[in-house]
């Protein structure tokens, strides 16, 4: 038999996580990319055969990647030097030409097997890659996310968005390259990790596929999931964590005949920073500090903002600030679009940009009471309240109630007045709702236009808060019962 041993280390939705945190009494550093780094470089001197992969969502949620649309994320990430990365909905944040740009700045391979020219049927990126190493060959392939359609928003790109075709996308790509010299076959996936369970259950056992390392829904596990003979793991969010695998792989049979996986905190006792790229981040940081350190506002209190599936004070106090300037009856605030978890007390230009990463139009649109109760209905459903749905805040105006057990909405107000099936209502959205409205609110663009034109409030919504915050000091804001889930 001949067999080999590998350490596979992954992560995921790094999201511009770049610098370490101070944490806890003893002071100790958690996270960020000098301290990843320097554990990554550890394990490749202690260890022979060792991979480290990244499952997209390298890029968004820090000043120093926005100021720089990705540039500084890609040349930080050379510093990482993974050795195969596939890309997360994020990446096309800053649209597809700059997608490709960035691409070819990175010093390492960047697969995705489901982006097609339609036109050509020509793939947009490399659909695999394979590394040789210690004699053995692994296999790569890329897999990311229906919400980069979204993103796209054009008719020239399309891709495989359901689950059965990207299993069919993989079985093409392992029937025309996988032979049998291909020992291990890994999936790197941005689909959230229910999604992932789906997808191994529709592969053929003879394409081969061993392992799926994957991102997009941020899960935090006590151990892999195994479905139709595959791994599947990921290693939650940021940086203050990595995911690793001990495998054995055995070369007659390309298959893992034994392996151990742990999610490992990444933090000063873990290993030294890696000065070189802390040196670098700094440069990075230091522009950045210059330009937004500027104090815009001084909240009452630290306002926090832990899941998005729940009503959380930071969402409230944005919800309503939209309120504010949008007079809607209803605001439908994305809590993917509040890009951290506290703001505050001291509230800085820059931490404004960062917490409100993504900048764009405010619309007001009319729709019936019926389609208002569908909404609610839809995002406060158990099934999309995973880390994979769209998950709303709402504004002071609304109070919703919904029962778990019944699986159903039980009451709807506006103003402490129910919701009326037949009565016209205004809500509020973001340009990312309201562009792909069908399947964020189950309301498609046709229908928001059928009672009155769509208006846009605000070409910048962060400009609305900007200017709310530098003119209104010590505001609060709390979790007051706007969206309540009974579970008897």
């Amino acid at each position: 038999m001949n067999t080999k041993k590998f350490t596979i280390l992954h992560s995921n939705d790094m999201h511009g996580d770049f610098l370490a945190e101070m944490r806890g009494a003893e002071g100790r550093l958690i996270g960020g990319l000098s301290l990843l780094s320097g554990y990554i470089n550890q394990v490749r001197r202690q260890e022979e055969n060792v991979l480290f992969l990244i499952a997209g969502d390298m890029v968004q949620g820090s000043m120093i990647d926005a100021e720089y649309k990705g540039v500084s994320t890609m040349e930080i990430m050379n510093y990482l030097a993974p050795d195969v990365a596939t890309i997360g909905n994020h990446e096309l944040d800053y649209g597809l030409a700059h997608l490709l740009f960035l691409e070819k700045m990175a010093n390492f391979p960047i697969v995705n097997a489901n982006l097609y020219i339609r036109q050509y049927h020509k793939r947009l990126m490399r659909p695999y890659h394979v590394i040789s190493k210690a004699g053995f060959d692994i296999m790569f392939i890329g897999i990311v996310t229906e919400t980069v359609m979204d993103k796209l928003a054009t008719d020239e790109i399309g891709t495989f968005i359901s689950l059965e075709d990207a299993a069919e996308e993989v079985g093409r790509i392992c029937n025309a390259y996988r032979d049998a010299d291909i020992d291990l076959t890994v999936l790197l996936t941005h689909i959230g990790f229910d999604s992932d369970k789906e997808l191994a259950a529709l592969l053929k056992p003879e394409w081969g596929v061993d392992m799926i390392i994957g991102g997009h829904s941020h899960t935090i596990l006590e151990k892999p999931a195994e479905v139709n003979g595959i791994l599947i793991a990921q290693a939650g969010v940021g940086t203050d964590q990595i995911g690793s695998f001990d495998i054995e792989v055995d070369d007659d049979t390309n298959s893992i005949i034994a392996w151990n996986w742990h999610l490992i905190p990444v933090d000063s006792s873990l290993a030294a920073p890696d000065q070189e790229l802390e040196t670098f981040i700094n440069s990075y940081k230091q522009q950045v500090d210059r330009k937004y350190n500027t104090m815009i506002a001084r909240l009452a209190e630290k306002l926090t903002h832990p899941r998005r599936e729940e009503e959380t004070a930071l969402g409230n106090l944005v919800a309503d600030i939209f309120a504010q300037r949008s007079q809607a009856d209803v605001v439908l605030l994305g809590s993917g679009s509040l890009r951290g978890t506290e703001l505050g007390p001291v509230v800085t230009l820059g931490n404004l940009r960062t917490i409100y990463a993504y900048d764009g139009p405010l619309y007001k649109c009319s729709i019936t009471g019926d389609q208002l109760h569908g909404i609610f209905a839809k995002f406060m459903h158990p099934s999309n309240r995973t880390g994979e749905g769209e998950c709303f805040q709402v504004n002071r105006a609304v109070k919703a109630v919904y029962d778990d057990a019944r699986r159903e909405l039980v009451s709807l107000t506006i103003n402490d007045q129910s919701v009326r099936t037949d009565q016209h209502y205004t809500i509020c959205l973001q340009d990312y709702h309201y562009k792909n409205s069908a399947r964020t609110i189950g309301v498609p663009q046709e229908v928001l236009a059928a009672i009155t034109r769509p208006t846009v409030v605000t070409t910048s919504a962060r400009d609305v808060l900007e200017e709310y915050l530098s003119a209104h000091q010590n505001l609060a804001s709390s979790v007051e019962g706007r969206l309540v889930y009974r579970s008897l």
